[in-house]
This record gives structure tokens, sequence and C-alpha cells, in this order.
């Protein structure tokens, strides 16, 4: 009896421990997003005598100033970033997906071949291949042109790998012969049964895709040269280098505070299926 109540209160003290080390790793991560908000209410001359933790005054004067800058399209900036994401994440994770589902459910000679040069390519840094895609961008006059940023996105080896790996513990191959006993085509067997199975896989995939793209500076910096078509990543870029009688760092947190807003609402909408996503396979495994 002894044991099993000494037993019982380590149980419970490492519980509390874990809660605790929890509560303390979730303050040091929204610490720097309270640091951010706050930062975006004071002005440019109280940014400049330090920090503090108290919400200044200037919320609405740094917004006002932000969207009647006349430098800076920011509606435009931001649904070019938002139509940019959108399709990336789409597109990526229904294309990566089917590639997936054909590693999965089929057999061919170079099937061991093809799985390890998709993955061999995230071995690749972007910047390596960055000089002759864009060579080749100016010789199918493709450039300043959202095509090259959305198209090639399709082709995302780690998405690719991760629905590989989601398949492989939770699609059963015998329920796709069911289907195709029952005269289902191959099309029909990915999209009306593997697709929605791979819901959890695919919210995770489609919120890193979006975030991905979202935040993406190094090839829209590379490829976009009209106002109208620059991303916030550069037009947030633009606003930091501005010169020294220009800048104004309370509009500069401000813009940083709203590029990131999105990304955290569809992270609260998606919250719940990218948590069943992380954890259903080491569930079952």
């Amino acid at each position: 009896m002894e044991d099993k109540k000494n037993n019982g209160m380590s149980v419970h003290a490492r519980r509390i421990l874990a809660y605790v080390v929890l509560i303390i790793v979730t303050i040091m991560c929204l610490f720097w997003f309270y640091v951010l908000f706050i930062n975006a209410t004071r002005s440019n001359a109280a940014l400049k005598r330090g920090f503090t933790l108290i919400p200044g005054t200037f919320l609405g004067k740094n917004l006002y100033s932000l969207f009647h800058n006349s430098n800076l399209p920011i509606f435009r900036g931001l649904l070019n970033s938002l139509f940019i994401a959108l399709c990336t994440a789409g597109l990526s994770t229904y294309f990566s997906t089917m590639t997936a589902f054909a590693i999965h459910a089929y057999d061919f000679k170079l099937k061991k071949i093809m799985f390890t040069f998709i993955l061999a390519i995230m071995m690749i840094p972007t910047q390596v291949t960055a000089l002759g895609f864009i060579n080749m961008l100016r010789k199918i006059n493709l450039m300043d042109s959202f095509i090259p940023l959305i198209i090639p996105a399709i082709a995302a080896p780690a998405v690719f790998f991760y629905m590989k790996q989601y398949m492989d513990a939770n699609i059963p191959l015998d329920l796709m012969e069911s289907a195709r006993i029952d005269g289902a085509g191959e099309f029909r067997i990915f999209n009306t049964i593997a697709l929605p199975l791979m819901k959890p896989a695919i919210a995770v995939q489609a919120i890193f895709s979006f975030v991905t793209s979202w935040n993406n500076y190094f090839t829209p910096s590379l490829v976009l040269k009209s106002d109208n078509k620059k991303t916030l990543p550069i037009l947030i870029a633009l606003l930091r280098s501005a010169d020294f009688l220009k800048f104004d760092m309370g509009q500069v947190y401000m813009f940083i505070a709203l590029a990131i807003l999105p990304v955290i609402v569809v992270y609260i909408f998606m919250a719940k299926n990218i948590v069943a996503g992380m954890t259903v396979g080491a569930v079952k495994g």
C-alpha cells in the first residue's frame, strides 16, 4: 500500500512538473508576439527610448499612417500574398497527396528509385537553383508573374514525404482493393476514399505550405518587379529600407503584426485538424 501511495505521489509530482514546464514554454513562445503587438501601438520616438510591456496610444495613428503610405500598396500586397499562399497550399497538398498515393498504392519497377529521387531533391537549397530559374523565366517571358511562384510549389518533396508516411500508417491497401472490386476507378478511389481519410494530414501540410508561401521573400523578390504585384514580405523590406528621415519603427511593427494575423487566424481555425494530423500516426504506431 505504501509503495502504491509513493508511486501515486511520484506520478502526481511528474504531472505537476510537466504542466509547469509547458506553461513556461508557452509563455516564452507567446511573449514575443506580445512584444510585437505592444510595439505596434507605440510611436517611433517611444520605441527609441527603450522597451516596455505597457501598450502605447499610437495604434490608430500607426495604422492610419501605414495604410495612407503612398509608396506602399498595402491592400494590393495583402491580396497578392493571400492569392499566392492559397493557391500554393491547395495545389501543393493535392498533388503531393496524389503523388504519395501513386507510390503507396501501386507497385512498379522504378518505385524505390523515384521515392529516393524525390527525397534527394529536398537536399537542394533554393538559392543554388535561383540563377538558372531566373534565366529560364526570362527566356519564357514569365518574369513579374505569379505563375513561377505557384506552379513550381506544386512539387513539394517535404509534403510528399509526410503524406506518404501518413498513408503507410493509416490507409490499408485492402481498402483500395475492395473499391476496385466494386468497380471504382482510380481517380474516384483517390478523390472519394483516400482524400477524406487524409484530411488531418492535409490540414497540417496546408497550414505549413500556406505559412511558407506567405513568409517567402527570396523568390518573389527576384521575380516580381511591379509595385502592384509585390507581396507583403517585399513591402515590409521596402518599408524597413526607407531613408533615416522617413523611417518609422512604429509603422514597421504595425505592418509585421498585420502580416502575421492571417497566419494566426488560419491556425486557429485548423488547430484541431493540425493536432490530429500530428498525433494520429504516433497513436496508431
